[in-house]
């Protein structure tokens, strides 16, 4: 059964040669505190990071607002944490299906992953046709299209620019809270 999902790919560029030259105390006190600041926005967002891959992660949103309030955040709070570091993020919106219980199959993720790949100074780049909805204070800026790896024809990309609203949200979990009357 496919169901539809965001997913968004996160790299720290040039970590590798950032563990080279600064050791791998600081290399891993760095990973750590991404991960920390990756693990608090997706909590803040109801966004799963699904998993993370060494000096990156993967993460699934069911609402693509959240996903994209998810990845900017992200860059955002990245630019403190990570300095000198910058993120490629890569993001796709599509039907998917959940093999085996723990593995996203189809061409949502495989684009999100490609489009990561292909962030390099960039900034966010999500799939042209794919955007559903912006939170506000996002804007797009057409970028060229892009040929990736295992796609036959060229995606048009879009680069995310501008600071998301932030909408708090509210936990359904308030509600078993409260005493409910008895008929």
């Amino acid at each position: 059964m496919r169901f539809p999902r965001t997913f968004i790919f996160v790299d720290l560029s040039g970590f590798t040669n950032y563990m080279e030259t600064n050791g791998d105390r600081k290399a891993t006190g760095l990973l750590a505190e991404f991960r920390a600041v990756a693990r608090a926005i997706a909590s803040e967002r109801g966004v799963r990071i699904d998993k993370f891959l060494g000096d990156g992660l993967m993460a699934v949103a069911v609402d693509q607002i959240e996903g994209i309030t998810f990845a900017l955040e992200l860059e955002r709070r990245a630019e403190t944490v990570c300095a000198p570091l910058k993120l490629r993020i890569g993001i796709a919106t599509g039907d998917t299906m959940l093999f085996e219980g723990d593995d996203y199959i189809g061409p949502a993720p495989n684009l999100a992953a490609r489009l990561c790949d292909h962030a390099i100074g960039i900034g966010v780049l999500i799939a042209t046709e794919q955007i559903i909805e912006l939170p506000q204070g996002v804007k797009t800026k057409q970028h060229d299209a892009i040929k990736l790896h295992g796609f036959n024809e060229p995606v048009n990309v879009s680069v995310l620019v501008g600071r998301p609203v932030i909408v708090e949200r509210h936990d359904t979990s308030e509600i078993w809270a409260q005493r409910l009357p008895i008929d």
